[in-house]
């Protein structure tokens, strides 16, 4: 008997069934449907879909609890428990006078709420010999969520006790309208105003009115029928996990609605049981069989965002700024900020490698541009991002360069020379975004931060593990002749090659952040005459070498107001890097690491005047 929805079936592998008449293939039209259809379609869950979880079934609660009640009854049998989990309803017949049923049971084993709930909690929430990830949401559940994030399901209609369902929702930002007593259905929100609705009709766990029994699942209270009559006949259904064997009154319910104005789709993984061929007979329902629920759920996911893709107009830079600005200050849309980030960068990752730039490319010019122009939508959000964000998303931001380190070491090629080099072009770009917003925006302990992280180890000769102050540095990256992307003035040459070349790549994607041009100047030499302190903290097989840059020039040196001096004067317990854990939070180290610059400065004359 079940109790928590369909009881786990023999895993037999079935073949697809598609109805006769039909050619597109059940999972197909599935998709097809729901996509063409937001909020039409209603869930109908049953245990199926928390068996991966580990969560018992309503009756596998009430076997484990006769078993445990034998074991206490009569200690000195040691094979009590074990007859009395092979027949429960008989062992609780011989011993006790009332009928055998979770309700009941519970309250004879637990009389009052607290006990109840420590009794139950076992069964429902994660314990600390339970395997990681134990009764937790399943990749259906989330995959679930994730449909009503998109707004594809707003109702669900499930016979489990648990709480997966609902738990899973929170994960993604949603609060549910959780409706689990008939009681609560005259108050309830209407359902197409909450944004998602979760129908427990069998109760929660939490609660004692759950029905369990056969007799308790004859019929339902004339609330919840009608609510379900008008579920039924009102959205498409989609089944997974759930039986038919032993739920009369939703069974009964099922057979009431036709003709359906919607589809019925039914997933099983085995076979079908007598009841459930009736109802999909009836309803000419398409029946998938032999997936698992992690396995639907998650392909109809797939699914509809590929037909999302092809449905929505490529993203432009202005849309995508838009997006970010909305989501980054509103908590409950922290995953969509997180997908924004992340799927630009995806993109940037695929180009890259469709591409195999650079070493496909004969033209260096070709490889730059193409470069950037790769990643202009990223580098706009990420200059925002930084500016607006309260530190809440820093690490989302150091995860997108990150991600970009890596393309030097996952794209085919040498391992030296020019172009491997500028393969950490796009994570320059990012970084220097960032670092430079980071200073408009006074937020120079997280400048610290993107000099540290993420570290790069080296592919070639000796191994080495370098932060990005290092390996990011515009002269390791770019080549000192930038002329067929730069070209310089007649007759004249670019001192800081790589520096302008920045200044004039991340200029655009910092218009709106810093309009004035005089400012933003100010502030890329600021971000360079920090990163080059970082750098030259670091003695790893002698790779201090500063940020080339404007920052070098005499002006910005040899007056009392100069950056030089500004800097110098900054350099207390209190300073924003060294809270930040630069320089190991120690002021000495970081006055050395300035002296050191004074000295490479002083040792390199030809660089400033």
């Amino acid at each position: 008997m079940e109790t928590n929805g369909t009881a786990p079936e023999p895993p037999a592998q079935a073949p697809l069934v598609v109805p006769p008449g039909r050619i597109l293939d059940a999972k197909a039209a599935l998709a097809l449907n729901v996509h063409a259809s937001p909020g039409v379609y209603a869930l109908l869950l049953g245990s199926g879909i928390s068996m991966a979880s580990g969560v018992k079934t309503g009756w596998g609660i009430v076997e484990d609890l006769v078993g445990r009640v034998a074991a206490m009854q009569d200690p000195d049998d040691p094979g009590a428990a074990e007859k009395a989990v092979a027949d429960p309803a008989g062992w609780w017949a011989q011993h006790y006078d009332d009928a055998l049923g979770y309700s009941g049971l519970l309250s004879a084993v637990a009389p009052t709420a607290a006990a109840r709930q420590a009794q139950l909690a076992r069964y429902f929430q994660p314990q600390e010999d339970d395997e990681p990830g134990a009764k937790g949401p399943t990749p259906a559940h989330r995959a679930i969520a994730q449909l009503v994030k998109r707004g594809s399901i707003r109702v669900i209609l499930t016979t489990n006790f648990d709480r997966l369902t609902e738990r899973a929702l929170e994960e993604a930002g949603f609060s549910p309208q959780v409706i689990s007593r008939p009681t609560q259905i005259a108050g309830m929100m209407p359902l197409p105003h909450a944004p998602v609705t979760v129908v427990k009709l069998h109760g929660d766990y939490a609660e004692l009115d759950q029905l369990n029994t056969v007799d308790e699942l004859e019929t339902y209270e004339p609330e919840q029928q009608e609510l379900l009559k008008r579920v039924l006949d009102e959205h498409g259904l989609i089944i997974c996990g759930w039986s038919a064997d032993w739920d009369t009154a939703l069974v009964r319910a099922l057979e009431g609605v036709r003709p359906r104005r919607y589809p019925m789709f039914w997933s099983s993984f085995s076979t079908l049981g007598e009841a459930a061929k009736s109802l999909t007979a009836q309803h000419n329902a398409s029946v998938i069989q032999g997936m698992t629920a992690d396995e639907l759920f998650t392909d109809l996911q797939q699914r509809i965002e590929a037909l999302d893709r092809m449905a929505a107009p490529p993203l432009t830079r202005d849309t995508a700024v838009t997006r970010l600005k909305r989501a980054l200050p509103d908590p409950v849309r922290r995953i969509e900020t997180s997908d924004l980030i992340h799927q630009t960068v995806t993109d940037i990752l695929d180009r890259t490698t469709a591409a195999a730039r650079p070493l496909s490319d004969p033209v260096f010019d070709q490889s730059v541009r193409g470069y950037r122009a790769d990643c202009d939508i990223l580098l706009h959000l990420l200059a925002h991002g930084v500016f607006h964000d309260d530190g809440t998303h820093d690490a989302l931001w150091l995860r997108a360069v990150e991600r970009l380190t890596r393309i030097r070491s996952t794209l085919p090629g040498s391992f030296n020379g020019v172009f491997e080099a500028l393969r950490h072009y796009p994570a320059l770009l990012a970084t220097w975004t960032m670092g430079v917003t980071a200073v408009i925006s006074r937020r120079e302990e997280f400048l610290a931060t993107i000099m540290a992280q993420p570290t790069w180890t080296t592919l070639s000769g000796r191994t080495q593990t370098q932060p990005p102050a290092v390996y990011l540095n515009p002269v390791r990256v770019l080549p000192d002749d930038l002329s067929s992307v730069m070209p310089p003035p007649d007759g004249q040459t670019w001192r800081f090659p790589q520096s302008t070349f920045l200044r004039q790549e991340a200029r655009e994607p910092l218009k709106d952040i810093e309009p004035d041009d005089a400012a933003f100047q100010t502030a890329c030499t600021r971000f360079e005459f920090l990163a080059s302190l970082i750098a030259m903290d670091d003695d790893t097989h002698n790779h201090r070498l500063p940020w080339i840059g404007e920052f070098i020039n005499d002006v910005h040196w040899e007056y009392g107001t100069s950056i030089a001096n500004a800097i110098k004067a900054e350099l207390t317990p209190s300073w924003p890097l060294l809270r930040a854990g630069v320089f190991g939070g120690d002021v000495e180290r970081a006055q050395g690491a300035y002296e050191r610059l004074v000295q490479w400065r002083a040792q390199n004359p030809r660089f400033h005047w």
